[in-house]
């Protein structure tokens, strides 16, 4: 545990000027970023007294290395500098603003000849419209089903659409009219996207106007003695009347306000945001987080959410290309941070107009702000009962595992191999990665097994175990000279981007030679980290593989074991017997699971080389028809069975191909049919039934006697 005296910056280099600094541990990676306006005051509390010290603080300045820090002008750059850092480093021991599950949005792909309307989850996509988030899924259904009765767009996936328009058939939702059926030509592309542009419309918060345009069209119907049409009409506004009722007003003067509220204890907090649009509650997220330094107040959390959240969200709005504003024009917090006035500069800067960072003190604002604290409070509960028994179940199960196998600590990080293969083809090889009991699936990695493919399970875990150490022992020899003039990330000449560094800004003693680091990227590498425990699934055979590549690179400080399926024995290098857990051991829990992740995994990776494999073996070879191609033809007809169905001339009709090579196409995959057909070459035709010939007189065309 490195020693905080050891790097300590020497008396007098720190500047007094405001700054960002961040903490490295000795292989150089990041694992604690902040600001401060005084970088000698603030750093020199970090080497005090360790006993005085916040936990998660001492824990962070033992796990550091080196210190190393870059001056700014304002508190603005500083504001800024810090987000970009905590962005691209992701250190461990920053505050994490990161959703306790994920939000679902109604996504409206306005970038579709047709667009359509769907619940979605996941990362921003350009040309796609979201509204949300949403507590729920089914509360987007639910507004869904009463708005598509006033705007029939279309819901359906893409294969749903495609096969619909192929047999002429709306789905039912054509038939009660909540679709206007694109699918079968009863609205043209412009006409739909007409009604979801409305249905957006709509949903920004422009109700009134619709709801004034329904009923003049309402009444129009009504004295042309249309009244069956007058009808449809009221009962469309009716419907919307009901969406907007379930959107109650809770701001009068139809304020767009994002309002938070926080709940915590000494480690961890949580925190509840109510956007709010046009006076109405459009969506509602959650956050639990660690504190993972000493930022016990609620201002601190306040300046960090506000910082982290919006700076994702106007990158989001920046990579989809969403016109959506990320910043809304008031921010409703309980607290004001000491640099309010820089932060709310720099909101203004990412809205591009004036954003207000305040307090509510009375009305409705205020009212609303205490609701939205007791969500706050009721989210806290509820996270601290389901987890208590997941913390404890992880810790319980490390602890087991270092006993069990005799390790010198307990395995934070846990590495597992897995190998898939169908009789030796295709062999490929899978690696899952565990931290604190927990998944990471940004580590997990594939390979496709070479030199082991011959040699069954056991040469292809080595194979595997070879090549991931070899990596990582050349990641952690190559290092980064950071010699002449201001270092920068981490060793690379000149300073960060967008910053002010002088020779200032450098601690001097930090070392000049990092490992592990990427040195134009300043990220970790890919295997630049060993684990503490390594699973392969299977026996002795291939625990004894893997401990043999270990020890013939020099690798002593990765305990290996082995988790065979029969049994779920647990095999340890060099004993003859396995070690049994008890069937109800959280060790052993932890163990299946990381196994079971690797082989679903392995599987996963297989098929997709499988599926490949046998797309290229049956067109290899076809003139004409080159990988782009081939891949051409299975996503527009997905699958080989309709490929072989397929006639020559709707291959010929795909774009880039001609009619030689459809016709070639299908004599690959029909050789029988071009022979049948009188197609092909005449000689071949003629050996063929040359062939024939001498087999029902019981002699092959060679003359060799017949079987």
């Amino acid at each position: 545990m490195p020693d905080p005296a050891t790097y300590r910056p020497a008396p007098g280099t720190i500047p007094e000027a405001p700054g960002v600094y961040r903490f490295s541990d000795p292989q150089g990676r990041v694992i604690y970023v902040g600001k401060a306006k005084s970088l000698r005051q603030r750093l020199n509390s970090y080497f005090a007294d360790i006993a005085g010290l916040h936990p998660r603080t001492r824990q962070m300045v033992t796990t550091a290395g080196h210190v190393q820090w870059t001056v700014v002008g304002t508190e603005v750059e500083a504001l800024q500098l810090e987000y970009n850092w905590i962005k691209e480093f992701d250190p461990r021991f920053n505050v994490r603003y990161r959703d306790d599950k994920t939000y679902p949005v109604l996504a409206v792909t306005l970038n579709e000849e047709y667009p359509r309307l769907h619940v979605y989850r996941g990362p921003r996509r350009k040309g796609v419209r979201y509204f949300g988030p949403y507590a729920h899924a089914w509360a987007i259904r639910e507004t869904l089903d009463l708005l598509l009765r006033v705007f029939p767009a279309r819901t359906c996936s893409a294969g749903v659409f495609k096969r619909h328009g192929q047999i002429g058939r709306p789905c039912l939702l054509g038939y009660i009219d909540k679709c206007s059926a694109p699918c079968v030509g009863r609205v043209d592309a412009e006409e739909h996207r007409r009604i979801v542009e409305d249905f957006a419309e709509f949903l920004s918060g422009r109700t009134d106007r619709m709801v004034r345009e329904l009923e003049r069209r309402m009444q129009t119907a009504s004295e042309e003695l249309e009244f069956e049409k007058a009808a449809r009409l009221r009962d469309d506004i009716g419907a919307l009347k009901r969406a907007m009722e379930r959107q109650a007003v809770v701001l009068g003067d139809g304020t767009d306000a994002d309002v938070v509220a926080f709940a915590q204890d000494e480690l961890e907090a949580a925190v509840q945001v109510f956007h709010v649009r046009g006076g109405r509650v459009r969506g509602q997220r959650g956050w639990v987080i660690d504190k993972t330094d000493d930022t016990p107040d609620t201002a601190a959390l306040v300046e960090r959410f506000v910082t982290q959240y919006y700076g994702e969200q106007a990158a989001l709005a920046e990579s989809a290309d969403d016109a959506s504003q990320p910043v809304p024009k008031e921010i409703l917090v309980p607290e004001l941070p000491a640099d309010a006035g820089a932060l709310q500069q720099w909101l203004t800067g990412l809205r591009g107009s004036r954003v207000s960072l305040r307090v509510p003190q009375r009305g409705d604002k205020r009212a609303l702000a205490e609701t939205v604290e007791r969500n706050a409070k009721e989210a806290f509960t509820q996270h601290k009962l389901r987890r208590a028994g997941d913390l404890t179940a992880r810790s319980a199960a490390l602890q087991e595992l270092q006993e069990a196998l005799g390790l010198d600590q307990a395995p934070l990080r846990i590495e597992c191999i897995d190998v898939s293969h169908v009789q030796g083809t295709n062999v490929v090889a899978s690696l899952v990665v565990f931290e604190d009991g927990l998944a990471k699936k940004s580590d997990y990695r594939r390979f496709e097994v070479r030199d082991g493919a011959q040699g069954g399970d056991v040469a292809s875990i080595a194979e595997v175990v070879r090549r991931r150490f070899r990596r990582y022992l050349a990641e952690n020899r190559d290092g980064v000279d950071g010699a002449g003039g201001a270092a920068g990330i981490d060793g690379v000449d000149g300073p960060p981007a967008d910053t002010e560094a002088g020779p200032e800004a450098v601690d001097e003693s930090m070392p000049k030679v990092r490992t592990g680091i990427d040195p134009e990227t300043g990220r970790p590498k890919k295997f630049a980290y060993a684990p503490n425990l390594l699973v392969v699934d299977g026996g002795q055979p291939q625990v004894e593989a893997a401990a043999d590549v270990l020890a013939d690179l020099g690798v002593h400080d990765v305990a290996v074991c082995g988790l065979a399926k029969r049994l779920e024995e647990v095999w340890l290098p060099g004993d003859p017997d396995p070690v049994i857990l008890s069937r109800t051991s959280e060790a052993l829990y932890l163990l299946q699971r990381a196994r079971d992740e690797a082989h679903r995994f392995a599987i996963t990776y297989h098929r997709q080389r499988r599926s490949k494999s046998m797309v290229a073996s049956e067109l290899d070879g076809v003139p004409g028809l080159g990988p782009a191609r081939r891949q051409a033809l299975l996503k527009h007809f997905g699958s080989m069975r309709k490929i072989r169905a397929a006639e020559v001339d709707e291959i010929a009709g795909l774009p880039g191909f001609g009619r030689r090579t459809a016709e070639a196409v299908v004599a690959a995959l029909h050789p029988a049919d071009e022979a049948d057909s009188g197609g092909g070459n005449p000689g071949a035709r003629k050996d063929e039934q040359h062939a024939a010939e001498h087999q029902a007189a019981g002699t092959s065309a060679e003359g060799a006697p017949g079987r």
